[in-house]
């Protein structure tokens, strides 16, 4: 007998709904251990393994690449072999129906969505079956005492060997189209590209965006390129509403790109945040020359781990919030979204600008402040590696006080970035460069940043935040200061 077990989607957290599918790690057929991580998937917060409790065969998936599966509805079937119990009753077993496979009293009695062809199960042997149900006399002759029941049941026939399966063809092989993203996908499909006829140039044959994107280019070329099409570039041509040779309308053609399910939990926070939050922001130059010799002490020898600017400046940072303790809060509204109170934290939960190939993503520090340098910069780079490997957990995105950028990395000065709804405040830093610095009444050429604050004007006056600011850069330009906050 087989029983059917469904395994639901988890409720992965901080009140999340639905999750997409990006790759399956198992298929049908396969034979899976109990904690198998299964199928890996998209929700609003980070890219996640999900794990089944259950062991057996796969015999149902819900559905391919890029499919939304809600929380609580069936992400997977599997299919165990159980042992045979002694019937109550009926000729053939406790259901009447010859203990078939599906039938009524065996399985959930519910269907998954199909994806790819069931596992057939195993064949069981009616040996035994018919004896225990006492269809067969099996017992000697000129004796009447039944034959005593075997404390186990007997041992399925094995199955019947299949024949070797053919070796795979150029086109089977078509057939394995490696696609990840659900983008992809789409722009293939809306564009009329077969995956199947595309080499991937990704990891392992891997089809990525470029790859169909250039099959879109070939496949509109009318003839061969000529050595003047690759001279000069084609003019790029206006759209018109004018109709073509054949009558049809030359509509104004655009890409649609959907918004990942990170993407619009972003847009979603920064919309809010623009809406609710009457922010403004300060900045300041400071010189970062001692700043630099301090992480190169930090770091001589060899020491690990490594420190970088970042972590010191996150550092900085933390004794900052432990002085201005209304920068490390949260606005209390009622129901009708007016400011009633300001909820100081006691914890400092440091996030951090990281930006993925998924996207820019927040990942939080928890209890920073009873972090050491040294751990403090341990723990943001064990983060940023989880973030772009898109391996962060729901917790470790969620649940910051207060947001920390590093606008430099992207080659520029400064920003005036929106708030991290709920939270009520953030500093970034701009790219430091050699510059022109009066130094003791001299010029001379200093490490120069320029620090701006972006912060909630309903929780502090420019005061508060003047002062804050200017308590980070004077322990950028001197953070031996830091040693009286420690």
């Amino acid at each position: 007998m087989a029983a059917v077990l469904e395994f639901a989607l988890p409720d992965l957290g901080e009140g999340l709904t639905s999750a997409e599918i990006v790759r399956w790690m198992v298929g049908i057929g396969d034979v899976i251990v109990v904690d198998q991580p299964v199928a890996e998937v998209e929700t609003a917060k980070a890219v996640v393994e999900v794990p089944c409790p259950h062991a057996g065969v796969v015999t149902a998936l819900a559905g391919p690449p890029g499919t939304a599966v809600p929380v609580g509805t069936p992400l997977i079937i599997v299919t165990v072999d159980e042992p045979a119990e002694q019937p109550a009753n009926g000729p053939d077993g406790p259901d009447g129906a010859d203990g078939a496979p599906g039938s009524a009293g065996g399985g959930s009695g519910r269907v998954l969505i199909g994806y790819g062809p069931r596992a057939e199960p195993a064949p069981t042997s009616r040996a035994g079956r018919a004896s225990r149900a006492g269809r067969v006399d099996r017992s000697p002759v000129g004796t009447t005492a039944p034959v005593p029941l075997p404390s186990t049941p007997p041992a399925p026939m094995p199955p019947t060997p299949m024949p070797p399966a053919p070796m795979p063809t150029a086109r089977d092989a078509r057939q394995a189209v490696k696609v990840i993203s659900p983008l992809v996908r789409r722009l293939a499909r809306d564009n009329a590209v077969d995956l199947r006829e595309l080499t991937g140039t990704g990891p392992d044959g891997l089809i990525r965006r470029r790859d169909v994107e250039a099959a879109i280019t070939a496949a509109t070329r009318t003839g061969p390129a000529t050595p003047a099409d690759l001279a000069t570039p084609a003019a790029p041509t206006a759209p018109t509403d004018l109709a073509g040779p054949d009558g049809a309308d030359v509509a104004d053609v655009a890409d649609v790109v959907p918004l990942s399910p990170l993407a619009r939990r972003a847009a979603e926070a920064f919309g809010r945040s623009r809406r609710e939050v009457p922010d403004a922001t300060t900045w300041v130059d400071a010189d970062a020359t001692e700043l630099l010799a301090a992480r190169d002490a930090l770091n001589a020898g060899g020491a690990e781990p490594r420190v970088g600017v970042l972590a010191l400046l996150a550092r900085v940072c933390v004794a900052a919030l432990r002085r201005f303790p209304d920068l490390n809060s949260t606005v209390v509204t009622d129901a009708d979204g007016r400011a009633t109170g300001v909820r100081r934290h006691r914890a400092v939960h440091l996030g951090f600008a990281a930006q993925t190939p998924r996207g820019l993503v927040v990942p939080v520090v928890r209890d920073a402040q009873g972090h050491t340098t040294a751990s403090l910069a341990a723990e943001m780079t064990r983060l940023t590696a989880a973030a772009r490997a898109g391996r962060l957990t729901p917790a470790e995105l969620t649940g910051g006080t207060f947001t920390l950028n590093n606008y430099g990395v992207f080659g520029v000065d400064g920003a005036t970035p929106i708030v991290n709804h709920p939270e009520v405040a953030m500093i970034g830093i701009g790219r430091i460069l050699p510059r022109p610095w009066a130094v003791d009444g001299e010029l001379a050429v200093r490490r120069i940043t320029q620090l701006s604050f972006t912060f909630d004007h309903r929780v502090c006056d420019g005061a508060t935040a003047g002062a804050f600011l200017r308590f980070v850069a004077d322990a950028v330009e001197n953070p031996t200061t830091l040693l009286r906050h420690l």
